[in-house]
């Protein structure tokens, strides 16, 4: 592990320690700045050492405590020039706590400080020593109390910008997890609704013809063998509709296996054999200008009269049904309409089957209704948009 990295972890974790460090280099500087004369290097002056050591106690408490820290030392400073001048080196302690307090205040009250600081260490030390309030010195001492605020925000700014980046990471991550699941969440949903569909259609009509055929089987054999080859053709195209159904589930570089397309309205007729070969008569009528749908709409109008139709045949005790293809300039009517005997009212989240054809209906942007109609029976209306662009559902 880079040695940097451990070492700002360490001082993360000792926050007294970090906060005091600045005081080791400042006096290190102090000693060597006072050793230094006109005629080259001599004993330090260690009275001034040891105060710009003491001034930079309060540093300890300068994470917590910023504005106050700032205050103490800048009030230390300033009595140093005060009635020490002569020993009064450039206010460090002041200089490192108003860093501080600007890293970790608000900005307002950082450049506040920082000027009325700047402007109180310039004018201390001008009354205090020979210099002219706009003598270098002075100036000096001004320009350091700014640029030590000035630092200050530039590097709470840089702070900022870097947890605001790390923040729309974490929340862009997140929302991709979100959305992953809410697109697995849907895909569950919608293979269980095909499932649902496919297997509650397919067996209604196999244990349909199945009682047929064990009726006639000893008084008319063969009908009874008509109705037999019909549950062998129901159950070959269940497993059709299965198997198309949990190839979706497969990825792209599975083996290659069968993959039937998904049913539409082109398949109409297939299904309504099947339901007439179980027994219900069903007709068929259309109005409008029929035409080429989209595949969803195909699919979810498909899937609305398999549901319906198999609904009729469970629950109905029907002797005719009705399929009704309204096509108008935007959308599509499905009317599926039995003369079976009165059902209980179904309203919004009773049955899987009906739930399944409004969630079908709503995710085209269409609506679906059931109820009893009428003349008696049972009627399911369906409107469905003709607008969509062709896609795989």
């Amino acid at each position: 592990m880079d040695v940097r990295v451990v070492w700002r972890r360490w001082l993360a974790r000792h926050e007294r320690i970090r906060d005091v460090l600045p005081t080791v280099p400042v006096t290190l500087v102090a000693v060597a700045a006072t050793a230094v004369g006109e005629s080259g290097w001599h004993e330090p002056r260690w009275a001034e050492a040891v105060w710009t050591a003491l001034s930079c106690l309060p540093l300890v408490f300068r994470s917590r405590r910023p504005l106050g820290v700032a205050l103490v030392t800048l009030a230390l400073d300033l009595a140093l020039m005060s009635f020490a001048p002569y020993i009064a080196l450039t206010p460090a302690a002041s200089l490192v706590a108003l860093y501080t307090l600007a890293v970790r205040g608000s900005r307002r009250t950082a450049w506040i400080v920082g000027v009325a600081a700047s402007v109180a260490i310039t004018g201390v030390y001008s009354a205090s020593h020979p210099d002219a309030v706009l003598g270098a010195s002075s100036l000096v001492r001004l320009d350091l109390a700014i640029a030590a605020t000035a630092l200050g925000r530039a590097v709470r700014s840089r702070r900022d910008h870097l947890a605001e980046a790390r923040a729309r990471v974490e929340l862009a991550e997140r929302t991709r997890e979100e959305e992953a699941r809410r697109r697995v969440t849907e895909e569950r949903v919608r293979i269980a609704r095909d499932l649902h569909d496919v297997v509650a259609h397919h067996i209604t009509l196999v244990n349909a013809q199945a009682g047929v055929a064990h009726h006639l089987l000893r008084t008319d054999p063969d009908r009874a063998y008509e109705a037999l080859a019909h549950i062998k053709e129901t159950s070959r195209a269940a497993l059709d509709e299965l198997r198309a159904t949990v190839g979706l589930l497969r990825q792209p570089d599975d083996a290659a296996d069968s993959r039937a397309p998904l049913p539409g309205l082109a398949d109409l007729d297939t299904l309504l054999g099947g339901i007439r070969a179980g027994g219900l008569p069903v007709t068929v009528t259309r109005t409008g200008l029929p035409r080429p749908v989209p595949p969803a709409t195909g699919l979810t109008a498909y899937r609305i009269i398999q549901e319906s139709l198999t609904n009729t045949h469970k629950h109905a005790s029907a002797s005719h049904a009705v399929v009704a293809l309204e096509y108008g300039v935007a959308t599509l009517r499905v009317v599926v309409t039995d003369d079976g005997r009165p059902r209980a009212p179904q309203g919004p989240g009773t049955g899987h089957g009906l739930i399944g054809m409004r969630e079908r209906a709503t995710a085209l942007g269409g609506t679906v209704t059931a109820g009893p109609h009428p003349d008696g029976g049972f009627q399911v209306v369906a409107e469905l948009p003709l607008s969509l662009a062709p896609a795989t559902v």
